[in-house]
């Protein structure tokens, strides 16, 4: 079978190699994703953005590319795209229209329950199988669309939970992100409270960063102990501080306390802040707000990130319940989604 897959985020290439070891050998990867999982077209860490400033500065490109992959799906059995509405939406529409019979599977969702509601019943429409990995996204489509919950793929990486509360910090973790607009914002605010806090800190680093790139992004760093295994690091140590994104879910599942934090560019957070309904950024804690009225962890946003806020979250944090508030996390989303999603993909 020939798959064209559109992954364009870092994330979706972590869960796209999981879902690759539950299809069957015969199965070949087209299109957009990491080249150890075949040969793609373009190199996906080149198709990184930040915000709706940069999206348009590489809008042409990208409309390039959403023409090969559209000549690309004539030769696919079915198409998989992950994520990245932005992208993978409109490309939907135009393979759609190319190709009604072509069988389009959509593998974690564009969160349109936040955002542009309108898109649902676009989504219902266009896509022919929808693999949601959050519990209550269902809920927001009309009975008859082809949504289900299949799990949620980091259960599939996850293995390793903790179990216990350290009677004191002695470790803290520091992620800055992985695009280069969020490490350079949080960097200066990360080292001052490593500084103030005088522990030992442990700084995760992207691995596809080239020695030049880690020099002009994170400056020195000789304060911190340098890692590339965000799970492992994250279940040995006692407390961290995150950028936004997939790594504040990963950080609730394991059970480490954290504080969340973002600095978008004032334009972006603008127009983000009049488009998005919801009370939190975190993924975690709008789910977590869903079923039990309260968020998971703290989080800071914009202008609120500084030292002082970060230290204060920090002493005042109940570390006990928040252990026991991801156990709760964890029951409430299950299991992992490859398995059931590649039996998606291999139905006839």
């Amino acid at each position: 079978m020939k798959l064209l897959v559109s992954a364009l985020e870092h994330s979706a290439n972590v869960h796209l190699n999981s879902l690759k070891n539950e299809l069957d050998d015969d199965v070949e990867f087209i299109g957009i994703f990491n080249s150890n999982l075949g040969k793609p077209i373009v190199d996906f860490r080149s198709l990184a953005i930040m915000g709706f400033v940069d999206a348009l500065k590489k809008l042409r490109f990208f409309f390039k590319l959403a023409d090969e992959m559209t000549e690309l799906a004539r030769d696919a059995d079915k198409v998989l795209l992950m994520d990245s509405s932005g992208f993978n939406l409109p490309l939907a529409k135009k393979i759609k229209k190319k190709y009604p019979d072509k069988e389009i599977i959509y593998y974690i969702l564009p969160q349109a329950w936040a955002w542009k509601k309108k898109r649902i019943f676009v989504l219902a429409k266009t896509i022919d199988k929808l693999a949601s990995i959050l519990p209550f996204e269902p809920d927001y489509y009309p009975k008859d669309a082809p949504i289900e919950y299949v799990g949620h793929p980091l259960l599939d990486q996850i293995k390793e939970f903790k179990t216990e509360v350290a009677k004191e910090v002695r470790s803290v973790v520091f992620m800055p992100g992985s695009r280069k607009g969020e490490i350079t914002k949080l960097m200066p605010m990360f080292k001052e409270v490593q500084k103030r806090l005088n522990l030992n800190a442990v700084l995760i680093i992207p691995e596809h960063f080239t020695q030049n790139e880690r020099d002009a992004l994170y400056g020195d760093i000789t304060a911190f102990e340098i890692s590339h295994t965000p799970h492992k690091t994250l279940y040995e140590a006692d407390f961290a501080f995150i950028c936004s994104g997939t790594a504040t879910l990963e950080a609730s599942l394991i059970g480490i306390p954290f504080v969340l934090t973002y600095i978008a560019k004032p334009l972006d957070y603008f127009i983000a802040s009049r488009l998005v309904k919801l009370n939190y950024l975190g993924l975690a804690n709008i789910m977590f707000e869903k079923f039990k009225g309260e968020p998971l962890h703290p989080e800071f946003i914009q202008d609120d990130v500084t030292v002082e806020n970060l230290l204060k979250a920090y002493k005042e944090y109940d570390r006990e319940k928040f252990l026991h508030d991801s156990q709760v996390l964890r029951d409430y989303l299950g299991h992992g989604s490859s398995k059931r999603v590649a039996q998606i993909i291999e139905e006839s």
